[in-house]
């Protein structure tokens, strides 16, 4: 039987101030817009049991021996619709997130705190992101699942990758996690700002679709509460609009394979709008906290082509928050919330009694070094 090895650091860390760390987890992305990357990224995220919950070795069969060989093109195609000079959108926005809320917490909390991003699947892996947050000093960390309502698809399986990345850590930090933020009043705020701004340039819509990512069904009748947690983020932006319930859906999209999922499907509800005579559509995805390849190529140009295909006239597609400012307040707002004592603004401008503290405690350590070489 082989040792098992543990990540940790090569010598104690007495001498340097602890940091918070702060990592926004998304689904994931594929390396490049090409055959081959997405095959790596669908292997990995259709293997994983909480997004397909059925036989392993059934599944093993069906997704290497049907899907990895005929999605992969397909999926590639797409992604070359909306790839963007910077790489995948879901990766730039991302990035320009975390760049943004790294700017705003450290206008309260000094350097203390660090926020990085990682992807459940793909790149930068949850591995990388926390072995490098371990290695500069990170000792608490809050990991916040980019996904507004609670699913075992999404939040659970980022959970699970945490867990798996910890169980080859040495010295595990102290964790904190938010499981959902649906009904965030600054969540909702920036989403309703959003759908006002594009009411107030060019019009109100006939309808507004809420479209959000689909489950099978079986999952939400196994206990899954994210059908319940879209409900309510509509229902809440429903009422700061004082929309009436004919003027709004909530739909669901990206279905895979042949059993049930969550209904009204999105493109089966555009496409029927359509045809009763419904003129003027707007659609937000409230379920995405950034713009990626079920947003732009799937809502803003399948659905369009849908809907104009069978007598729309005009669909307005709302674009995810990304780094608008008002997402980075209620990013900011959680983060606050959820970094009670660990880190406080005070801590962050009185220093100078801390720094003499850690170094007596380097000074101590070295110390105890110098009595012997098999002292660590």
């Amino acid at each position: 039987m082989l040792t098992p090895t543990f990540h940790g650091l090569d010598r104690c860390q007495a001498g340097r101030a602890p940091k918070v760390g702060v990592v926004l987890a998304n689904l994931g992305t594929p390396d490049a817009p090409t055959t081959p990357a997405l095959r790596r990224y669908l292997a990995e995220f259709l293997w994983d049991p909480r997004i397909i919950e059925i036989s392993r070795p059934l599944w093993w069969l069906i997704l290497n021996g049907i899907v990895l060989n005929t999605r992969p093109r397909k999926s590639a195609a797409n992604y070359k619709k909306v790839w963007m000079d910077e790489g995948s959108p879901l990766l730039v926005y991302s990035k320009a997130q975390r760049d943004a809320l790294e700017q705003r917490l450290h206008e309260t909390y000094g350097d203390q705190v660090i926020v990085d991003i990682a992807m459940r699947y793909g790149n930068p892996t949850i591995e990388s992101v926390m072995k490098r947050m371990l290695d500069r000093g990170v000792q608490k960390l809050l990991l916040i699942p980019m996904f507004p309502q609670y699913s075992a698809t999404t939040t659970g399986s980022t959970f699970d990758g945490v867990a798996q990345v910890l169980s080859s850590f040495r010295w595990i930090p102290d964790i904190r996690m938010v499981m959902q933020y649906h009904d965030h009043p600054g969540y909702i705020a920036a989403l309703v700002n959003s759908i006002r701004e594009r009411w107030d340039s060019e019009g109100r819509p006939d309808k507004l679709l809420l479209s959000y990512h689909g489950i099978p069904l079986r999952y939400f009748e196994g206990g899954d509460p994210y059908h319940c947690h879209c409900h309510k983020t509509s229902r809440l932006i429903a009422e700061a609009l004082q929309l009436k319930k004919e003027e709004y859906v909530t739909c669901f999209q990206s279905t895979f394979g042949r059993e049930r999922w969550l209904r009204p499907g999105t493109i089966q509800m555009v496409e029927e709008l359509a045809k009763g005579g419904l003129k003027k559509l707007d659609v937000i995805c409230p379920g995405f906290s950034a713009d990626c390849l079920e947003t732009i190529e799937e809502i803003d140009q399948e659905n369009r082509e849908a809907f104009l295909h069978n007598g729309g006239e005009q669909f307005r597609y709302i674009p995810c928050l990304n780094a608008r400012p008002d997402m980075i307040d209620a990013l900011t707002d959680i983060v606050k919330g959820n970094l009670s004592g660990w880190v406080t603004p005070e801590g962050a401008r009185d220093r100078e009694k801390e720094q003499k503290c850690l170094h007596a405690g380097r000074a101590h350590y070295e110390m105890i070094r110098a009595q012997g070489d098999n002292v660590r």
